[in-house]
């Protein structure tokens, strides 16, 4: 049930085009360092749980097979893309990501902000139940590019 962070991305305020790192750090209850919800800038910066996001790397592949959109890295607007785990299974559970240790609040379901700023129909549709996972960070730490992501 563990997997790898694949990619970081953040955005320096909202609207931004996504920035790549090779490494970031997660500080709790803020979010990444730089990105634009640690300044309580982007569209979901009242939700609570909403520090960090991530998506799976196999759900992007299952977007571009079953619906023929591809979403590289990053545009997709979450902050990590993993590998080799099943983020969906982390809801209300803590996990480790680097070293930063996050619970996942709630799935991340595509918003019609995401369609409509990639300006390509059925984006939301394809995301449904694989947009990823919104996540409060409990403990900082580094996170980089390689790094294990695995439950607790």
């Amino acid at each position: 049930m563990s997997g790898r962070v694949q990619s970081i991305h953040t955005a320096p305020e909202q609207g931004a085009e996504p920035e790549s790192h090779g490494r970031a750090e997660a500080v709790a209850d803020a979010g990444l360092r730089g990105d634009r919800y640690f300044v309580e800038e982007g569209t979901f910066a009242e939700r609570s749980g909403s520090d960090l996001t991530l998506i799976e790397h196999e759900a992007l592949a299952a977007v571009e097979r079953d619906y023929g959109i591809e979403l590289e890295a990053g545009v997709h607007r979450r902050n990590i893309t993993t590998e080799g785990v099943r983020l969906n299974h982390f809801v209300d559970r803590r996990f480790r990501v680097g070293e930063a240790v996050c619970v996942g609040t709630e799935l991340c379901e595509p918003c019609s902000y995401l369609e409509r700023r990639l300006e390509t129909q059925g984006v939301r549709e394809a995301l449904v139940h694989r947009g990823g996972l919104r996540c409060r960070i409990i403990d900082g730490g580094r996170v980089r590019v390689g790094d294990d992501v695995r439950p607790l």
